[in-house]
């Protein structure tokens, strides 16, 4: 080509010598639009490699359109949200990761401009001193994620630049298990309304919006059981949306303990809505529970109980390590928590050390009473005779 500016003839695509001296190449896409590589090669040979690539590229179909991912990401991040049908509270927690700790980095660049490099510089941004805290940060990861793992199926970029290994694993710290002498103490310290309320959250496993949402046809105190069937979720603006549970897992009927019942029974007569779908739990002026408003009532009675500061959650919490403790199996243990995932009752299973130490106890009867059984063997004795004695 000397010093010309043609381009030089080849099977696919043209690559050319510029005036400073550096190569242009261009090719026709699968769309038949001509493009030009988006920078200048220093040897034509390196112009020449790349278009090979791109070749592959179309031969193999994995060829995308440059263009397409010029899309600034809070643009395609918007789409992307309206196209879900979301849970409200989701929605929220959404819009409220992508407003504060997604856009303001990543929101004006393109698509196609977001590397890995990009995303671990935010990531460890995020992560900094004065950051949202560990488990904010891995949210924010996951629908990152999760928003550009759709733009690779939209065909709008190649590759999801998010590979930062376990990223996205919350690991929450380890919340407290109240002793069932302390859920009775703090059962007493809170108003009478709220009494059954404490027990139920406990004993039966339920989060604080299945609460808010039960109505008295879904209790069954003679079969002793309880129907969750909707669950009641508090906006930022203070409107409170009830709708199914946040999984089909959720939607579930539980088994409740016979010392609970008599409490229920008497919350019934004297507090519920007297219609037989009024409400179970309502607030202190008749209107439907608000944990903003309870938040008052619970931080007092936790004093009063004299127990460490504990969220209304723990309840449920301590109600699940309960029942892993009886030796209720994994299968046994989701139905009851309302879980589809196997990943959080696994957490009860493997924190329930009481139990664990009951079982090896157990096992070291049985591996006593057989050796006992067995003959006396060679050494013609008490074959744990031998064992050296602790202490």
């Amino acid at each position: 080509m000397g010093g010309n500016s043609k381009g030089s003839r080849r099977r696919f695509g043209a690559v050319r010598k510029l005036p400073s001296g550096r190569y242009q190449a261009r090719y026709v896409g699968p769309d038949n639009v001509e493009r030009t590589a988006p920078e200048t090669f220093p040897t034509k040979t390196d112009a020449e490699i790349w278009l090979s690539r791109k070749e592959v590229e179309i031969r193999s179909q994995e060829w995308t359109d440059p263009d397409a991912g010029k899309v600034p990401f809070r643009d395609y991040a918007a789409s992307w949200m309206t196209e879900r049908t979301l849970r409200p509270k989701t929605a929220q927690l959404y819009e409220g990761l992508l407003r504060l700790h997604i856009d303001p980095v990543l929101g004006d660049r393109f698509l196609s401009e977001i590397t890995a490099r990009h995303v671990r510089q935010w990531h460890t941004r995020l992560l900094g001193e004065g950051g949202p805290g560990a488990s904010t940060v891995a949210k924010a990861y996951r629908l990152l994620r999760g928003i550009l793992n759709t733009a690779v199926e939209d065909e709008l970029i190649k590759k999801n630049p998010c590979r930062i290994k376990n990223a996205g694993v919350e690991r929450p710290e380890e919340r407290p298990v109240l002793t069932v002498a302390e859920v009775f103490r703090l059962a007493a310290a809170v108003p009478p309304r709220f009494r059954a309320l404490v027990l139920l959250a406990t004993f039966g496993s339920l989060r604080w919006g299945e609460l808010a949402a039960l109505r008295r046809c879904h209790l069954d105190l003679g079969a002793r059981t309880v129907r969750i069937e909707a669950s009641v979720a508090e906006m930022k603006t203070g409107e409170l949306i009830t709708g199914r549970p946040k999984s089909d897992a959720g939607a579930r009927v539980i088994t409740l303990p016979e010392i609970i019942i008599g409490d229920l029974t008497w919350h019934l007569q004297r507090f519920s809505e007297p219609a037989p779908d009024g409400l179970v739990f309502v607030g202190e002026k008749g209107a439907q529970l608000r944990r903003s408003n309870f938040t008052r009532v619970w931080a007092k009675a936790v004093t009063e109980a004299g127990i460490p500061k504990i969220h209304i959650h723990d309840l449920r919490h301590t109600g699940n390590t309960l029942a892993a403790m009886t030796g209720a199996s994994l299968k046994e243990l989701m139905a009851r928590m309302g879980h589809s995932s196997t990943k959080a009752a696994m957490i009860y299973l493997h924190t329930s050390k009481d139990r664990d130490r009951v079982i090896a106890d157990a096992l070291g009867e049985i591996v006593k009473a057989e050796l006992k059984n067995e003959s006396k063997g060679d050494r013609g004795g008490d074959p744990l005779a031998d064992q050296p004695t602790v202490g």
